[in-house]
Protein backbone atom coordinates (compact mmCIF):
# COMPACT_ATOMS: atom_id res chain seq x y z
CA UNK A 1 0.00 0.00 0.00
CA UNK A 2 1.35 3.41 -0.94
CA UNK A 3 2.14 6.01 1.69
CA UNK A 4 -1.04 7.94 2.54
CA UNK A 5 -1.46 11.34 0.90
CA UNK A 6 -3.51 13.89 2.79
CA UNK A 7 -5.80 16.45 1.21
CA UNK A 8 -4.34 19.88 0.54
CA UNK A 9 -4.88 22.77 -1.84
CA UNK A 10 -1.26 23.30 -2.86
CA UNK A 11 -0.54 23.18 -6.55
CA UNK A 12 -4.16 23.33 -7.66
CA UNK A 13 -4.81 24.86 -11.07
CA UNK A 14 -7.50 27.57 -11.09
CA UNK A 15 -10.07 27.92 -13.87
CA UNK A 16 -11.01 31.22 -15.47
CA UNK A 17 -13.60 31.69 -12.72
CA UNK A 18 -10.93 31.34 -10.04
CA UNK A 19 -12.18 27.93 -8.89
CA UNK A 20 -9.81 25.00 -9.07
CA UNK A 21 -10.43 22.73 -12.06
CA UNK A 22 -11.66 19.25 -11.11
CA UNK A 23 -9.26 16.40 -11.78
CA UNK A 24 -10.47 12.83 -12.06
CA UNK A 25 -8.14 9.85 -11.77
CA UNK A 26 -9.32 7.02 -13.99
CA UNK A 27 -8.25 3.45 -13.26
CA UNK A 28 -8.68 1.14 -16.24
CA UNK A 29 -7.17 -1.66 -18.25
CA UNK A 30 -4.27 -1.66 -20.69
CA UNK A 31 -6.36 -4.16 -22.68
CA UNK A 32 -9.38 -3.27 -24.80
CA UNK A 33 -11.64 -6.10 -23.64
CA UNK A 34 -13.62 -8.46 -25.83
CA UNK A 35 -16.71 -6.25 -26.01
CA UNK A 36 -16.53 -2.98 -27.97
CA UNK A 37 -18.61 -1.43 -25.19
CA UNK A 38 -15.50 -0.95 -23.03
CA UNK A 39 -13.68 1.28 -25.52
CA UNK A 40 -16.94 3.04 -26.29
CA UNK A 41 -17.38 3.82 -22.59
CA UNK A 42 -13.85 5.23 -22.47
CA UNK A 43 -14.60 7.59 -25.36
CA UNK A 44 -17.93 8.58 -23.81
CA UNK A 45 -16.26 9.33 -20.48
CA UNK A 46 -13.68 11.53 -22.20
CA UNK A 47 -16.49 13.43 -23.90
CA UNK A 48 -18.22 13.95 -20.55
CA UNK A 49 -14.97 15.24 -19.03
CA UNK A 50 -14.57 17.68 -21.92
CA UNK A 51 -18.16 18.88 -21.62
CA UNK A 52 -17.74 19.51 -17.89
CA UNK A 53 -14.24 21.01 -17.84
CA UNK A 54 -12.65 18.04 -16.08
CA UNK A 55 -8.98 17.11 -16.39
CA UNK A 56 -7.70 13.55 -16.39
CA UNK A 57 -4.84 11.95 -14.51
CA UNK A 58 -4.22 8.29 -15.29
CA UNK A 59 -1.59 5.56 -15.48
CA UNK A 60 0.10 6.87 -18.61
CA UNK A 61 -0.43 3.98 -21.01
CA UNK A 62 -1.18 4.34 -24.71
CA UNK A 63 -2.88 0.99 -25.25
CA UNK A 64 -6.26 -0.48 -24.39
CA UNK A 65 -8.83 1.48 -22.43
CA UNK A 66 -6.09 3.63 -20.88
CA UNK A 67 -4.92 4.90 -24.23
CA UNK A 68 -8.45 5.37 -25.53
CA UNK A 69 -9.66 7.64 -22.75
CA UNK A 70 -6.46 9.70 -22.84
CA UNK A 71 -6.22 10.28 -26.57
CA UNK A 72 -9.94 10.99 -26.86
CA UNK A 73 -9.79 13.69 -24.20
CA UNK A 74 -6.65 15.20 -25.75
CA UNK A 75 -8.43 15.35 -29.12
CA UNK A 76 -11.28 17.27 -27.47
CA UNK A 77 -9.67 19.42 -24.77
CA UNK A 78 -6.01 19.51 -25.76
CA UNK A 79 -2.85 18.02 -24.21
CA UNK A 80 -3.04 20.15 -21.07
CA UNK A 81 -6.19 18.29 -19.97
CA UNK A 82 -4.39 14.95 -19.58
CA UNK A 83 -1.50 13.88 -17.34
CA UNK A 84 -0.21 10.33 -17.55
CA UNK A 85 2.04 9.00 -14.79
CA UNK A 86 3.88 5.81 -15.67
CA UNK A 87 6.61 3.76 -13.95
CA UNK A 88 9.80 3.49 -16.00
CA UNK A 89 9.61 -0.31 -15.96
CA UNK A 90 6.40 -0.17 -18.03
CA UNK A 91 7.80 2.05 -20.76
CA UNK A 92 8.83 -0.94 -22.85
CA UNK A 93 5.15 -1.53 -23.56
CA UNK A 94 4.95 1.97 -25.06
CA UNK A 95 7.75 1.39 -27.62
CA UNK A 96 5.27 0.55 -30.33
CA UNK A 97 6.51 2.88 -33.07
CA UNK A 98 3.07 4.34 -33.71
CA UNK A 99 2.76 7.97 -32.53
CA UNK A 100 5.80 7.44 -30.29
CA UNK A 101 9.40 7.28 -31.35
CA UNK A 102 11.38 10.18 -29.83
CA UNK A 103 13.71 8.48 -27.35
CA UNK A 104 15.68 11.57 -26.29
CA UNK A 105 13.99 11.35 -22.87
CA UNK A 106 11.71 8.67 -21.38
CA UNK A 107 8.77 11.10 -21.30
CA UNK A 108 9.03 11.79 -25.04
CA UNK A 109 8.42 8.16 -25.90
CA UNK A 110 4.74 9.03 -25.52
CA UNK A 111 3.59 11.83 -27.83
CA UNK A 112 2.19 14.70 -25.78
CA UNK A 113 0.08 15.90 -28.68
CA UNK A 114 -1.70 12.55 -28.76
CA UNK A 115 -1.80 11.38 -25.13
CA UNK A 116 -1.08 14.49 -23.05
CA UNK A 117 1.77 15.20 -20.67
CA UNK A 118 3.68 12.20 -19.34
CA UNK A 119 5.65 11.90 -16.13
CA UNK A 120 7.93 8.88 -15.69
CA UNK A 121 8.40 7.72 -12.08
CA UNK A 122 10.49 5.05 -10.42
CA UNK A 123 7.79 2.76 -9.06
CA UNK A 124 4.08 1.98 -8.72
CA UNK A 125 3.80 3.57 -5.27
CA UNK A 126 5.06 6.93 -6.51
CA UNK A 127 2.65 6.75 -9.44
CA UNK A 128 -0.35 6.20 -7.16
CA UNK A 129 0.73 8.91 -4.73
CA UNK A 130 1.08 11.45 -7.53
CA UNK A 131 -2.26 10.57 -9.09
CA UNK A 132 -4.00 10.83 -5.73
CA UNK A 133 -2.33 14.16 -4.96
CA UNK A 134 -3.60 15.70 -8.20
CA UNK A 135 -7.14 14.66 -7.35
CA UNK A 136 -6.91 15.93 -3.79
CA UNK A 137 -5.51 19.28 -4.90
CA UNK A 138 -8.23 19.77 -7.51
CA UNK A 139 -11.56 21.54 -7.44
CA UNK A 140 -15.07 20.28 -6.61
CA UNK A 141 -16.14 17.30 -8.70
CA UNK A 142 -12.70 15.71 -8.70
CA UNK A 143 -12.41 12.10 -7.67
CA UNK A 144 -11.65 8.56 -8.74
CA UNK A 145 -13.34 6.45 -11.41
CA UNK A 146 -12.88 2.79 -12.30
CA UNK A 147 -13.53 1.78 -15.88
CA UNK A 148 -13.19 -1.88 -16.82
CA UNK A 149 -9.82 -3.45 -16.11
CA UNK A 150 -7.95 -6.30 -14.51
CA UNK A 151 -5.95 -6.94 -11.33
CA UNK A 152 -4.23 -3.56 -11.34
CA UNK A 153 -7.47 -1.65 -11.82
CA UNK A 154 -9.13 -3.51 -8.97
CA UNK A 155 -6.14 -3.00 -6.67
CA UNK A 156 -6.03 0.74 -7.34
CA UNK A 157 -9.77 1.07 -6.86
CA UNK A 158 -9.81 -0.76 -3.54
CA UNK A 159 -6.86 1.23 -2.24
CA UNK A 160 -8.63 4.57 -2.71
CA UNK A 161 -11.78 3.04 -1.19
CA UNK A 162 -9.73 2.04 1.85
CA UNK A 163 -8.11 5.48 2.01
CA UNK A 164 -11.56 7.05 2.01
CA UNK A 165 -12.74 4.79 4.81
CA UNK A 166 -9.63 5.66 6.85
CA UNK A 167 -10.20 9.38 6.38
CA UNK A 168 -7.11 9.92 4.23
CA UNK A 169 -9.17 11.58 1.50
CA UNK A 170 -12.76 12.71 1.05
CA UNK A 171 -13.14 12.43 -2.71
CA UNK A 172 -15.82 10.59 -4.61
CA UNK A 173 -15.21 7.07 -5.94
CA UNK A 174 -17.32 5.88 -8.85
CA UNK A 175 -17.45 2.47 -10.48
CA UNK A 176 -18.44 2.82 -14.15
CA UNK A 177 -20.29 -0.45 -14.56
CA UNK A 178 -20.13 -1.17 -18.30
CA UNK A 179 -22.39 -4.06 -19.36
CA UNK A 180 -22.40 -5.33 -15.79
CA UNK A 181 -18.61 -5.69 -15.62
CA UNK A 182 -18.39 -4.59 -11.97
CA UNK A 183 -21.68 -6.15 -10.81
CA UNK A 184 -19.85 -8.98 -9.06
CA UNK A 185 -17.77 -6.49 -7.07
CA UNK A 186 -20.83 -4.51 -6.06
CA UNK A 187 -22.54 -7.72 -4.96
CA UNK A 188 -19.44 -8.61 -2.93
CA UNK A 189 -19.76 -5.31 -1.03
CA UNK A 190 -23.37 -6.16 -0.15
CA UNK A 191 -22.30 -9.64 0.96
CA UNK A 192 -19.51 -8.17 3.08
CA UNK A 193 -22.04 -5.93 4.82
CA UNK A 194 -24.34 -8.90 5.44
CA UNK A 195 -21.45 -10.94 6.86
CA UNK A 196 -20.27 -8.10 9.11
CA UNK A 197 -16.96 -7.30 7.41
CA UNK A 198 -18.00 -3.91 6.02
CA UNK A 199 -20.11 -1.59 8.15
CA UNK A 200 -23.50 -0.59 6.82
CA UNK A 201 -22.53 3.07 7.07
CA UNK A 202 -19.53 2.43 4.83
CA UNK A 203 -21.36 0.42 2.18
CA UNK A 204 -21.60 3.36 -0.21
CA UNK A 205 -18.00 4.56 -0.24
CA UNK A 206 -17.90 3.57 -3.89
CA UNK A 207 -20.97 4.30 -5.96
CA UNK A 208 -22.16 2.87 -9.25
CA UNK A 209 -22.73 4.64 -12.55
CA UNK A 210 -23.85 3.09 -15.83
CA UNK A 211 -23.34 6.07 -18.15
CA UNK A 212 -20.62 8.69 -18.49
CA UNK A 213 -23.10 11.41 -17.58
CA UNK A 214 -23.91 9.54 -14.38
CA UNK A 215 -20.20 9.31 -13.56
CA UNK A 216 -19.88 13.09 -13.59
CA UNK A 217 -23.10 13.50 -11.60
CA UNK A 218 -22.03 10.95 -8.98
CA UNK A 219 -18.70 12.72 -8.51
CA UNK A 220 -20.32 16.14 -8.28
CA UNK A 221 -23.00 15.02 -5.81
CA UNK A 222 -20.86 12.55 -3.83
CA UNK A 223 -21.62 12.31 -0.10
CA UNK A 224 -19.05 10.75 2.16
CA UNK A 225 -20.09 7.69 4.14
CA UNK A 226 -21.15 8.29 7.73
CA UNK A 227 -18.96 5.46 9.00
CA UNK A 228 -15.62 6.86 7.80
CA UNK A 229 -12.90 6.82 10.44
CA UNK A 230 -11.98 10.27 11.74
CA UNK A 231 -8.24 9.74 11.94
CA UNK A 232 -5.49 12.35 11.89
CA UNK A 233 -2.76 11.20 9.53
CA UNK A 234 -0.76 14.43 9.54
CA UNK A 235 1.65 15.57 6.85
CA UNK A 236 4.84 13.55 6.47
Amino acid sequence: MATPVNESKQGAVPTKTGQNRPVVCVFCGAASGTSPAHLSAARSLAQAFHDNGISLVYGGGTVGIMGEVAKTLVSLSGPSAVHGIIPEALLKYERKGRENGDESTPEKLIDENVYGRTTVVKDMHTRKQMMAREVMDSGPGGGFVALSGGYGTLEELMEVVTWNQLGIHARGIVVYNVEGYWTGLLQWVKKSVEEGFVGKTNANIMVEATTSEEVVERLRDYQNAEGRFKLNWGEK
